[in-house]
């Protein structure tokens, strides 16, 4: 019997030094030690012995296993100490290596002239107004002096979900829903998202713009002027020259296009002004009686004016765009020349 114990006790060590992974070592412990293991089936051949040789059997098990269970601890520190090692060596980081830049965002174009034509209109005295995107017939066309059968109608060529419900074609509903809010004086801008049947280099089916009104006593074209050539001498710069054009709206009468002198060739006259040496950039005039009517004021009384402008065409002339869809596209490469 003792010689089959030192036998086992021969065996698990080289077992032991042989393997060469916890699962292994593992292995091997259960081979040797566990309960039905090489050490048990020595054990049960006690019963065997005489009474005297039963002691002396069982202290020399016992130090067989307690050999080898310091054999299995020791290699097992060896076998973790190497995986650490070797797990170290895999996951390895240079420090000496440079760092990753981080993309940084910044604001959209649009939402930088928007913010920037707002901010002017805000230290005029104007206020800021938002509306819904879906909108009642009502607001968007009759109460603004569009009839059902007026053929600036067609000129919007609007998105209808229904006979009566559409997708704003202007922001100027909000100007209407603040009328019927508030009574005079009244000063509001109404910056939002507008949408139109049309898409090509300078038009998307899906916009914004920047609309305001202003009405009080006593309204003149000539405050009109006076506000519109302030705010395009502040966004556009003191050298600028501005002049208005007669035109036509159904809501304002007398109606003013708004033209600057180009910015890309200073009036001289180039291909995007038509070498006219000016740019088309608002709409304008003194409100209609009509549209007073249609909200409660009484026309004898007050009077005022509203205009309205394209946000991406500002942001066309202010970063010398030349393809609207640009603003749209989502590439990285344009909005990153934006980034302040």
């Amino acid at each position: 019997m003792k010689e089959r114990l030192d036998a086992l006790l021969s065996e698990g060590r080289a077992a032991i030094a042989a393997a060469d992974s916890e699962s292994a070592l593992q292995e091997a412990r259960v081979c040797f030690l566990g309960k039905k293991g090489a050490l048990t089936a020595i054990m049960k051949g006690m019963g065997q012995l005489s009474a005297e040789e039963r002691p002396v059997f069982g202290a020399l098990a016992n130090k067989v296993k307690d050999e080898l269970d310091e054999a299995f601890a020791a290699r097992q520190v060896v076998l973790r100490e190497a995986e650490i090692s070797a797990r170290l060596a895999r996951e390895r980081v240079d420090v000496t290596l440079p760092g990753r830049s981080r993309f940084v965002g910044s604001k959209h174009p649009i939402t930088l002239v928007t913010e920037e034509i707002s901010e002017i209109f805000l230290s005029l005295g104007f206020g800021v107004a938002e509306g819904p995107e879906i909108e009642k017939d009502f607001y968007n066309f009759e109460a603004l002096n569009f009839p059902k059968d007026h053929p600036a109608r067609d000129m919007q060529d609007t998105f209808f979900v229904s006979d009566d419900i559409l997708l704003r074609t202007h922001t100027s509903p909000v100007q209407v829903r603040t009328m019927l809010k508030q009574a005079p004086p009244v000063r509001v801008i109404a910056p939002g998202t507008v949408y139109r049947r049309d898409a090509d280099i300078t038009h998307s089916p899906m916009f914004h713009q920047v609309e305001g009104f202003l009405v009080d006593h006593r309204v003149t074209f000539g405050d009109l002027k006076g506000v519109l050539t302030a705010f395009v001498t502040q966004f556009f710069g003191q050298n600028v020259g501005v002049r208005f054009r007669p035109s036509f709206f159904p809501f304002t009468e007398p109606s003013a296009e708004v033209d600057i002198q180009c910015v890309i060739c200073g009036g001289s006259g180039c291909r995007v002004c038509k070498n006219s040496g000016w740019l088309e950039i608002l709409g304008s005039g003194m409100i209609d009686p009509e549209v007073f009517k249609s909200v409660g004021y009484d026309p004898d009384v007050y009077s005022g004016f509203a205009f309205g402008m394209g946000v991406e065409r500002i942001a066309m002339l202010k970063y010398g765009v030349n393809d609207l869809r640009l603003f749209f596209e989502n590439d990285l490469r344009f909005l990153g020349q934006f980034l302040n």
